[in-house]
């Protein structure tokens, strides 16, 4: 027979039987709710007609997964480790804010975070080769990370040399009063956002300013070129939507007899 912490376990971290779905529909619904709120109360005139309803809603919601997630660490057998996972992480930062908006004004606002909570959507429904194709991506871009730190090395290498050119040859007459400012254009350019706060004078300024204007359209290729090569080599593979009784971690192979993270059987 079924101990009351597998019980739990099963209506929190699993979709597949009615009681799990009906949880996992009822706190999405809550989620959106709470975001709706927040959003609300940042609406000045909203606010000054309905403030104090808004602010109850928001402790109201604060309370409800403020329980939830005292739940979801009594039902695994490991809650340190679902603590210190994405979600486990994520659902503490949900409830955070409004705590701390006793003691600092305008904290409530970060509760925006709980949309992350909405990423259990993927599980509620059953789609789990969605869960799939984001593992395949954090799989690309973790393998592609150390060519974009040799990248994004030599792109600040770039601009700091472009940055000091640019206030050697302008200098403070054309608004470029110190070599981090002209970083800061280099930065700007070399991305192509051009803001137009400060722009070069001189011809020779301004052939320079073409030069890292052409420079920056190749460079934006390349780290997707990077992460674009990874993609092509990464494995499919097939998940399952079960969550580790243990750690409460999900994403599994769909033949996997234990957990990845923990060990736990599944």
């Amino acid at each position: 027979m079924r101990s009351s912490r597998e019980r739990l376990h099963e209506i929190i971290f699993e979709a597949e039987t009615p009681e799990g779905k009906a949880f996992d529909v009822a706190l999405l619904l809550c989620i959106v709710a709470s975001v709706i709120t927040v959003l609300l109360e940042s609406v000045a005139s909203i606010r000054a007609q309905y403030g104090l309803i808004l602010r109850a809603l928001e402790w109201g919601f604060t309370l409800l997964f403020t329980v939830e997630y005292g739940l979801r660490l009594l039902s695994v057998g490991k809650p340190l480790r679902y603590a210190l996972s994405f979600f486990g992480i994520v659902d503490l930062l949900a409830i955070v804010p409004t705590y701390l908006s006793v003691f600092v004004a305008g904290a409530q606002s970060l509760i925006v975070i709980r949309a992350l909570r909405l990423l259990r959507i993927f599980r509620v429904l059953k789609l789990a080769h969605f869960v799939g194709e984001a593992r395949m991506l954090r799989a690309a871009l973790h393998a592609s990370m150390r060519k974009i730190v040799v990248f994004l090395g030599t792109v600040l290498t770039i601009v700091l040399i472009v940055g000091s050119l640019m206030y050697l040859v302008e200098g403070e007459a054309s608004g470029f009063t110190s070599i981090p400012l002209g970083m800061y254009w280099a930065i700007v350019t070399l991305t192509t956002v051009g803001y137009g706060d400060i722009a070069p004078q001189t011809v020779i300024g301004k052939l320079l300013a073409s030069v890292v204007m052409i420079l920056g359209y190749g460079i934006i290729a390349v780290p997707t070129g990077i992460v674009t090569v990874e993609l092509a080599h990464a494995r499919r593979a097939p998940i399952t939507t079960e969550a580790c009784p243990d750690c409460g971690a999900g994403g599994h192979d769909g033949d996997a007899g234990f957990c990845k993270f923990c060990g736990a059987r599944l």
